[in-house]
């Protein structure tokens, strides 16, 4: 049976509301715009104020980037034409290419690229640890600057090509110098789509247009790499919570894209010929519980170990992804299963549902039996599901919980804020990760263990482990690097800076030969696509 037959009836009344929604578009032809149903709605449009996907997403469509990765993960230049490094390793010349435009009509400069840089240096993980061995980035040219280092560093050129959160995304000099926990007050980059301000409406709708004056590499687009050449006059973001219809709208022709449809409505778009299916990361995503170091109860060692005991690792990703096991695999790796780093050492008897050992810890600890606030996140089909099968977990070896449904973008606003729970807090939240953001050690957010004064939301603080991260960055020989990333693992396992849940596949769905040239990454990427008349 077809998808829009088996879907009809079930939907028939909510489905109106998407061609409602989408007759709003601006006047442009209907082969010239891409409509799109992302995995949640844009709030925040500073992707350096935060590491949510759709932040993130959206500095993609606007923004570019110094170097990229491409398919193969190799370091190519993108904005850059070119860099040189001098003879004692401690000065990288970087080169930007002629042509360069922001939005506004202004030349990128390479004062633009060093302030960006500056500033994304304070917030992100594998920027601060850049930053740690940098003494001093200026510039020397409009088109070249200069990062003088203070020893040796390997990962420059790895750090300026992070695929994913928190992206270097290059702006202008006068947004840069804004403060990395204030938003830039506009949207200007330099990138292959603008930003539409007019018509965003948040919660409904983001709208972004062909950029007329960008310039794209001659290479053939991959991964982050390449050639953006934008394909469409305009792309929309609609959002649609309900995933019935999200997927009566692919079928119907009102929507050409739905990036992450849900595992149980899988079969549904199979069994539809007109819909192309697959995994564009094909590294995977990890979920991550991540708790609050700074507030008990997870402010205790042994209150921690307690969750992780607790915790059956299947039963969390069979819950999310069904029994089709080609969609997920159980994973308990820091550095994501199946990479260089990927030891799971540490971790033996967690996470496998022993909740005599998790009572045992939780009796031994300081828990007083006051609630635990989980936040829940009800709107997006990859973390909803995970919250409560936790939080039964947590009950059973004699944690009070208090499992507070809301949106994604509201626990977005709120995991940033360090107040007791009384206070608006909280005490623990679920997410997902893409592999590139997890596989070094160096970008692994989750065992950043800078504290308050530069950690991510949850705030671990861990001197030896920064000690080890930093032996990392210095050791050139791969196999020191391993014995390195195993001490990290062994150390994460005690002192439990996150849990991770699983690894997991998601399928991206859209119109069978009607879009076309969909690019596989650690994120959607939407240069390169072009839309047929249907």
């Amino acid at each position: 049976m077809k998808l829009h037959h088996i879907l009809k009836g079930a939907c028939a009344v909510v489905a109106l509301s998407a061609p409602m929604l989408l007759a709003d578009a601006a006047p442009a032809s209907a082969e010239s715009v891409l409509r799109v149903v992302k995995h949640s709605s844009l709030r925040v449009l500073d992707p350096i104020m935060t590491t949510a996907y759709m932040s993130r997403n959206h500095g993609y469509m606007i923004y570019d980037t110094l170097f990229a990765l491409n398919e193969q993960q190799e370091i190519t230049p993108q904005m850059a034409e070119g860099y040189k490094v001098s003879a004692d390793g401690l000065t990288y010349t970087i080169t930007l290419r002629d042509g360069l435009k922001f939005h506004d009509g202004a030349p990128v400069k390479a004062e633009d690229a060093v302030a960006s840089l500056q500033r994304w240096g304070k917030r992100d993980g594998m920027g601060q640890k850049l930053m740690d061995f940098v003494k001093e980035m200026k510039a020397t040219s409009d088109k070249s600057f200069d990062i003088v280092l203070k020893e040796p560093y390997g990962l420059v050129l790895a750090s300026l090509s992070k695929p994913s959160s928190n992206v270097p995304f290059i702006v202008p000099k006068k947004l840069a110098e804004t403060p990395p926990s204030e938003p830039m007050p506009e949207q200007i980059g330099s990138g292959p789509f603008t930003w539409v301000k007019a018509d965003f409406q948040p919660g409904v709708k983001a709208v972004y247009a062909k950029f007329g004056d960008y310039k794209p590499r001659s290479e053939p687009a991959s991964w982050a790499a390449g050639g953006k050449v934008a394909k469409v006059d305009r792309v929309e973001w609609v959002t649609m919570p309900d995933h019935m219809t999200a997927a009566n709208a692919l079928i119907s022709g009102e929507i050409d894209y739905v990036e992450s449809p849900p595992t149980d409505l899988l079969p549904l778009y199979e069994a539809e010929d007109s819909v192309e299916m697959r995994v564009i990361n094909k590294l995977g995503s990890m979920v991550m519980l991540r708790p609050n170091h700074i507030h008990p109860p997870f402010n205790d060692e042994k209150v921690l170990q307690a969750l992780a005991y607790a915790i059956n690792q299947k039963d969390v990703m069979v819950g999310m992804m069904g029994d089709n096991e080609k969609y997920y695999k159980l994973c308990k790796a820091q550095f994501v299963c199946g990479t260089a780093y990927g030891t799971e050492v540490g971790s033996e008897g967690m996470m496998q549902g022993n909740i005599a050992k998790a009572k045992e810890l939780l009796a031994a600890s300081s828990y007083d039996g006051t609630p635990v606030l989980v936040m829940h996140p009800t709107d997006v089909a990859t973390l909803s599901s995970h919250p409560p099968i936790v939080a039964q977990a947590m009950r059973q070896a004699g944690f009070k919980v208090d499992l507070q449904a809301m949106d994604w973008q509201t626990l977005v606003g709120r995991r940033a804020k360090q107040d007791p729970v009384a206070d608006g807090g909280w005490n623990m939240f679920i997410t997902t990760w893409v592999g590139p953001d997890l596989m070094s050690p160096v970008a692994n957010l989750g065992i950043n263990g800078r504290g308050k004064k530069g950690g991510w939301f949850g705030w671990y603080e861990n001197a030896e482990m920064e000690k080890l991260k930093d032996a990392f960055a210095r050791e050139t020989d791969a196999a020191k690097q391993k014995a390195l990333a195993e001490e990290m693992s062994k150390l994460a396992w005690k002192t439990i800076p996150n849990l991770p849940l699983g690894q997991f596949f998601t399928v991206s769905a859209w119109r069978k030969g009607v879009v076309k040239g969909v690019l596989d990454g650690p994120a959607p990427f939407f240069w390169n696509i072009e839309k047929t008349k249907s």
